[in-house]
């Protein structure tokens, strides 16, 4: 069974990648205190609509960093999809090639939700299925705040690991692409959204503030 980010509100389990997946919860979103920006070190999905580079929180979630690197440095990634898009909730991929053929996984992770950031717009999380301990490389970038999804509010949770830090109109876009069902899958985009690659990269460079400038001397 893959993973999924598992049902919310709706006791549902669904086969392979519905399985995988949370379901949109319907409460408002709940306050959160302001994190820390990722620490690093960083990634690009180099996708079909665009590259989206993401900072990974390293020092917050370590064993969830050194999982997904794996697949990244094996290149497990490449040629995958983001088989299920559901717009204002999350995106999610990683797991399946254009096809809807299971990629190949290895061992299930240890959940570091309790110690993780909050599932907030823009972040990454682990898809699992509802087994806390089930992640292995399936994951979701959320689109709006989903407080529900982190741990003490939704359970066991979801562990954020990463953060976009440029391109979140490709995600966004992604995010509006016209979906059907397929066999077990629900919300699949109906025209593959493919993840070319997932490389590691340098840290993107900080804007600088402008220098101040010293007053004109006075006539």
């Amino acid at each position: 069974m893959s993973p999924f980010v598992a049902p919310l509100l709706v006791a549902v389990a669904q086969a392979s990648a519905a399985s995988q997946a949370p379901a949109a919860p319907a409460a408002p979103a709940a306050p959160v205190v302001e994190q820390a920006a990722p620490a690093g070190p960083y990634v690009v999905l180099d996708t079909n609509f665009g590259k989206i580079t993401v900072g990974l929180y390293q020092d917050k979630a370590p064993l969830t960093v050194k999982n997904f690197l794996s697949y990244v440095r094996g290149g497990s990634y490449d040629g995958t999809i983001f088989h299920r898009v559901i717009p204002n909730f999350m995106i999610q991929g990683g797991g399946f090639d254009k096809d809807l053929t299971e990629k190949p996984a290895g061992a299930p992770i240890r959940n570091e939700a309790k110690n993780t950031p909050n599932n907030k717009r823009g972040t990454l999380a682990m898809a699992r299925t509802n087994e806390p301990n089930s992640a292995t490389c399936q994951f979701f970038i959320n689109l709006r705040d989903n407080h529900r999804l982190d741990f003490g509010i939704g359970g066991a949770g979801y562990a954020v690991f990463g953060e976009v830090v440029s391109g979140m109109e490709v995600v966004d876009k992604i995010a509006g692409v016209a979906t059907v069902p397929r066999g077990p899958h629900q919300n699949v985009p109906s025209n593959p959204v493919i993840i070319r690659s997932i490389r590691e990269t340098a840290a993107p460079k900080l804007a600088q503030p402008p220098a101040e400038t010293a007053p004109a001397p006075k006539p």
